[in-house]
């Protein structure tokens, strides 16, 4: 096994350089276009005549949710509960939707002073939501209400989007559009996917204009893009497991597709790549479920990219399903073979992250460079801050 330390991602990034706030018109930000070595400056507008003819856009259409929840005890003590995942099922937009109990793992603030038998809660209006602690040791906390609403406008009337830490505010109104892109729907992130955040509803027809193809997936993005590495080796890391949801449809697109692939964002990097992983375990057992460990893509038996997409769509049709839920876990770090992706748009990251490594995996070393270009020219770094479109 190669040798990796995560000091070799490492990068003075400048406190100036991170915006706690976003540009008041999303595509005027800047946009960094690397491709086999060369770089040039641009404006995120002038995308549609950047991107190569024929290329397929990935764009994760998860929606970040109000998963910040605020519960005082009688003694005053406040409990945050912040929501990460449901605990049992795959179909978020099921949980979401539903008026019934459920229970969901968490990240809480204050988890000492709550005891096992104690119910919190919270008045919303004439709605009560209530909490309990089902599982101290994976932090699993039961939520109820009494009234006939879904969880969704539960937590619309409750909750707060849970920003970046690194941003050093609280969340303020006109967060509830601008952390969102325009195409978010299916609801379950805890972040969101920051590449897609430049995107208008002028970018996205003009790219429509200019026959540069669009497709959706869903990964909804974890706490865990936010944890830092704290391991030398950065293979050591607990990743933390997100959910994703691909359609048939996209499937077949990314099939076809003459051009190259385009994710917008990591998530959809790790999506596309979670599916590809998927296809040539499909092969090799056709009833592996959809579940993508950290490290197996390295040691996985490959298979040509359209073998491993018709394997899953036979595993489909089998099922009689229009769409496969998974999850996955992946780490990618130079030396990954990339199988599906021909170009990136992504944000700049933060120094020693699971995120940079994925950079340095698909730009090799020039990542440095590219980095140093963006801090020498002012870029804004991180999820307000501007964008890159890299071609290796």
């Amino acid at each position: 096994m190669k040798a990796l330390s995560l000091h070799d991602f490492a990068y003075s990034l400048p406190e100036h350089a991170i915006p706690a706030y976003p540009l008041a018109n999303r595509a005027q930000a800047k946009l960094l276009r690397y491709e086999k070595g060369k770089i040039s400056h641009h404006n995120f507008h002038s995308l549609p005549e950047l991107l190569p003819d024929g290329a397929l856009l990935v764009f994760n259409d998860t929606r970040v949710i109000p998963a910040r929840l605020f519960f005082h005890r009688e003694t005053g003590a406040r409990i945050e509960v912040l929501l990460l995942e449901p605990s049992s099922s795959s179909d978020m937009h099921q949980v979401m939707q539903s008026s019934e109990a459920c229970e969901w793992n968490c990240m809480i603030g204050g988890l000492k002073k709550w005891k096992d038998d104690e119910v919190l809660r919270l008045d919303i209006g004439t709605c009560v939501l209530e909490a309990r602690l089902k599982n101290r040791t994976s932090c699993t906390v039961e939520l109820k209400w009494n009234a006939t609403i879904s969880l969704s406008e539960v937590l619309d009337a409750s909750g707060k989007l849970p920003l970046p830490p690194y941003l050093h505010r609280e969340t303020e109104a006109s967060d509830k559009e601008r952390y969102q892109t325009v195409y978010a729907e299916n609801e379950g992130a805890v972040a969101a996917p920051t590449a897609g955040l430049h995107f208008t509803q002028d970018v996205i027809d003009r790219l429509s204009n200019k026959s540069i193809h669009q497709t959706r997936l869903t990964l909804h993005v974890g706490a865990g893009t936010f944890k830092p590495v704290k391991v030398d080796d950065p293979r050591d890391h607990d990743m933390h497991n997100e959910k994703m949801c691909i359609s048939r449809k996209s499937i077949v697109e990314l099939m076809e597709v003459k051009g190259p692939i385009v994710p917008v964002g990591t998530t959809s990097m790790r999506t596309l790549e979670s599916l590809y992983i998927w296809g040539c375990k499909l092969i090799e057992n056709p009833s592996t479920p959809f579940i993508i460990e950290k490290l197996e893509a390295y040691s996985l038996p490959k298979h040509p990219t359209q073998t491993a997409l018709q394997a899953i769509l036979k595993y489909m049709d089998k099922l009689g399903i229009d769409e496969v839920y998974g999850q996955t876990e992946i780490l990618i770090y130079p030396g990954y073979q990339f199988a599906l992706c021909g170009a990136l748009i992504t944000n700049f990251h933060l120094p020693e992250t699971t995120l940079i490594m994925l950079v340095a995996a698909f730009i090799g070393e020039d990542w440095r460079t590219v980095y140093d270009e963006a801090l020498q020219n002012e870029y804004r770094f991180l999820s307000f801050g501007d964008s890159s479109l890299l071609i290796p």
